[in-house]
């Protein structure tokens, strides 16, 4: 991974098994020498940010790592980074698809999946932000997130105050029906707008407190689970 420094840490999630984690060494890490980051309206500051574990990532693995297992259920986390939460799912044998706009993102999961000798995890590119999704013509992007999910899952993603409700609109579109989606909020300060453009798409939610102090295994955290669902259609 020429361009920039990594380091490699062993990352405990209880009730699954360690997972090696190769991420980037700290936040002044850059390298976007062909400008497709660039071409995505991802700046330097913001390019090394898919590359760093989050605490926010770490508490949506934890939560999938106690999650009871549904047979057949599609699982899709949005805005993966590194992927924490989805390694901890396909590790479990979960149907999992990892997704990020991030050109080197797949790159890393990649990496991350071989190091823990794992089967190679599903990989989409996802970005709400823009209209990525389709072509000119109104077609799929070839290898953008396609079709729909019983849990869509992502953590950190409401950073942006998003006022064309993108993000709400791309869970709109993939949520298959009596979906489930999670996202783990530090308190960014968009929780409130982001329910009302959920509403929008008749989603209900229900809020979860995570604050804990700091723990002999875990630094403290501040922020909340909400978990979207709307009625079933017959």
């Amino acid at each position: 991974m020429p361009g920039y420094l990594t380091k490699q840490e062993d990352i405990a999630i209880a009730g699954v098994a360690d997972l090696i984690i190769r991420s980037l060494l700290d936040k002044q890490q850059f390298s976007d020498p062909e400008g497709a980051a660039e071409a995505l309206g991802i700046s330097s500051a913001a390019w090394p940010l898919f590359g760093l574990l989050w605490p926010s990532g770490a508490q949506l693995a934890q939560r999938m790592a106690s999650r009871p297992l549904q047979t057949g259920e599609r699982v899709l986390e949005i805005g993966c980074g590194l992927g924490l939460a989805s390694l901890v799912c396909h590790r479990r044998g979960v149907d999992v698809t990892a997704s990020d706009c991030h050109p080197m993102a797949q790159q890393f999961l990649q990496e991350n999946t071989r190091l823990n000798g794992l089967s190679p995890l599903r990989y989409r590119t996802g970005h709400w932000g823009a209209d990525h999704h389709k072509h000119d013509h109104g077609h799929a992007q070839a290898g953008a997130v396609q079709g729909h999910f019983d849990l869509i899952m992502g953590s950190d993603v409401l950073y942006e105050r998003d006022a064309r409700a993108s993000l709400a609109a791309f869970l709109d579109r993939h949520a298959g029906n009596g979906a489930q989606i999670w996202i783990v909020d530090p308190n960014r300060g968009n929780r409130s707008t982001f329910h009302k453009q959920m509403a929008v798409h008749r989603f209900e939610v229900v809020e979860e407190r995570l604050d804990h102090p700091a723990l002999d295994t875990a630094p403290a955290y501040k922020g909340r689970l909400l978990m979207y669902q709307r009625p079933v259609v017959d």
